[in-house]
């Protein structure tokens, strides 16, 4: 296999590996501050500005959702040239985002701030970095797509108590210059750097497919395609629903804020564990039954934290859950490639993503919003768990009938 690595055009070994040091690097770099530091600093930036939680809070959901949208274009570019001058454009556009948003003097300008901050987290997060991985590692990009999403989930690890440092130190504003100065030292000369090189062919058309299922157009509008976006959009809304809204589920069962806050953590980790897992998952699953499989525990899990009163098990389910949202990450990294091929990756991703990023933006606040109207958050859960379980049933159906199954030798990618 090492072999058919290093003969495939594009890269070295030696290349790839820059590649994918460069990715893991960037990615929790751009994550952490693009993503994560908002989360530490929205308290603050609500309580000095005036400006209420909800406004500040919709200036984030502006971003992921423009974000979202900027996808689709992004997904085209990389199919054509590759993702070195796209993600170190983003990143250009990322620096000069930051120092808008630390130096905003009004509602409007923190908005339009974010606005430009989702067109740069749309060149430089994971879409274009699973892109970049896919066609330059061909049949091991699982491998390097789990290398990568190991290193990237500990992005809150480092740069949220990083940033809750700066910010013990300094006001917000200032916290954002710095962490704007971290971007730029890193991540500019990273994707400068580290992406170079030839962008290889995309791996050839299956030819046992129908032409249809080869044309990315037709795709698009299949029946399979069409219910993947669905299945996965409903499985984004649960385990993101999820993760905003576990700490307020625990407390309300009686843990400590501190307790709760530890449980959280520990749902990182066990995304991590995850998809340390995802390798053998696929070579021992076809496509549709992984699919439901993952799904499936998302909505499972999800129904264990509403039912289930004992301290120990809700932290148990907590780590469980993330275990399960961490291999769907992976799950959505590969859809593509495991129905319909690595030739227009970056199209179909970036259709597929873009409805997935809405979702996930709007996720946290319809939680919330629902368990103010069921009074509580028990109930929340079980009816997320219930969307869950829809979309595991719809994953039955999200695989194109002509696709022949993978065989052992496409699965395998130890």
């Amino acid at each position: 296999m090492e072999a058919e690595v290093a003969a495939r055009p594009g890269l070295s070994r030696a290349g790839l590996r820059r590649v994918l040091v460069t990715l893991c690097v960037t990615e929790i770099t751009s994550w952490g501050i693009l993503y994560y530091a908002f989360p530490v600093l929205a308290v603050e930036i609500t309580r000095t500005t005036g400006w209420s939680g909800a406004s500040v809070i919709a200036g984030f959901s502006v971003g992921q959702l423009v974000a979202a949208l900027a996808g689709i274009p992004v997904g085209r570019w990389l199919d054509r040239i590759g993702p070195r001058w796209l993600m170190t454009g983003g990143s250009l556009l990322a620096v000069p985002s930051v120092v808008l948003l630390a130096t905003a003097q009004n509602l409007a300008w923190f908005i339009s701030a974010w606005v430009l901050m989702g067109l740069a987290m749309g060149a430089t997060l994971y879409p274009p970095a699973f892109a970049a991985l896919t066609r330059w590692y061909g049949p091991r990009r699982v491998f390097a797509l789990t290398v990568l999403t190991l290193a990237a989930g500990l992005a809150s690890t480092v740069f949220a108590p990083l940033t809750a440092l700066l910010a013990a130190h300094l006001d917000w504003r200032q916290t954002y210059l710095v962490l704007a100065g971290i971007l730029a030292v890193i991540t500019i000369p990273g994707h400068l750097w580290g992406l170079r090189g030839t962008w290889p062919d995309p791996e050839p058309h299956d030819h046992t497919q129908p032409a249809e299922h080869r044309d990315p157009g037709q795709v698009a509008r299949s029946r399979a395609f069409v219910l993947l976006v669905v299945t996965f959009g409903l499985a984004a809304f649960t385990a993101y629903a999820v993760i905003i809204n576990l700490v307020p589920l625990l407390t309300e069962r009686g843990l400590t804020p501190g307790l709760a806050a530890v449980a959280l953590g520990l749902g990182g980790a066990g995304q991590v564990l995850g998809r340390l897992g995802y390798t053998t998952l696929v070579r021992h699953t076809s496509v549709r039954a992984r699919t439901a499989v993952v799904v499936g525990a998302v909505a499972l899990t999800t129904a264990v934290l509403g039912l289930v009163t004992s301290t120990p098990v809700l932290i148990a389910a907590s780590v469980v859950a993330g275990m399960a949202r961490g291999v769907f990450t992976l799950l959505q990294a590969t859809a593509v490639t495991d129905r319909w091929g690595a030739v227009h990756y970056g199209r179909l991703t970036g259709l597929l993503s873009a409805p997935l990023a809405i979702t996930m933006s709007l996720a946290p606040w319809a939680g919330a919003a629902i368990a103010d109207g069921f009074g509580g958050y028990s109930h929340t859960f079980l009816l997320l768990a219930v969307v869950g379980a829809v979309a595991a049933f719809l994953a039955l159906t999200t695989t194109p009938n002509a696709r022949p199954a993978p065989s052992r030798k496409d699965t395998d990618h130890d």
